[in-house]
């Protein structure tokens, strides 16, 4: 009995190494095609964030410091990034959302710079592809924490469970034959006392 149940758990992790292996392979390929984006998007995101500082050094260099600190202190404008998940090979990775309300021109324009205006048009442009960097990366962290589990999953039934189970099966299958083999000569003991 222990023989036959030890047979059915080791089809089972059998087939089990094999999902798992098969479910790693498609998280790897699905965290390369995440890293590749996340490369481009950061690219882009850092070419543009640096386009945006030279527009606003320049407005800022046209202001002096006091009116700049005057003109942006109080903002009008309120954004929210608004979460939802979804579900990549039984992994949950955040979509972001961006709610912007209000106006970001929250001060006088006589005493700004179009200089101003156009680098926090440009700003405000930038936040939706914050949002996707900030979605990209936290989704390639958990991608690779959900790789790495798989792994070691994979590797346990691989380089532990099996083994083990093999080697029980062959110790019971060896010593089931060591008992047939012992109960046929004494059978056989038995015989020949019985002839003679």
């Amino acid at each position: 009995m222990e023989l036959l149940r030890l047979k059915r758990r080791l089809l089972v992790a059998r087939r089990g190494h094999k999902l798992l292996k098969d479910k790693r392979d498609a998280l790897i390929q699905e965290f390369i095609c995440l890293v590749k984006e996340n490369m481009t998007v950061r690219e882009e995101l850092e070419d543009k964030l640096i386009k945006g500082y030279a527009i606003f050094s320049d407005a800022s260099s046209l202001m002096s410091k006091i009116t700049l600190e005057e003109t942006l202190m109080f903002p009008k404008a309120k954004s929210k990034a608004e979460i939802n998940f979804k579900n990549i090979m039984s992994v949950n990775v955040p979509n972001y959302t961006l709610k912007c309300e209000g106006n970001f021109y929250a001060y006088s324009l006589i005493n700004t710079t179009p200089e101003l205006d156009i680098a926090l048009k440009y700003f405000y442009d930038l936040l939706p592809l914050m949002l996707k960097l900030a979605e990209l990366d936290k989704a390639v962290s958990l991608l690779a924490e959900e790789i790495e589990k798989t792994r070691r999953r994979v590797n346990a039934l691989e380089y532990v469970l099996i083994p083990d189970l093999e080697e029980t099966i062959k110790f019971i299958t060896m010593k089931l034959d060591e008992m047939a083999r012992s109960s046929t000569s004494a059978i056989m003991r038995i015989k020949e006392i019985i002839r003679a």
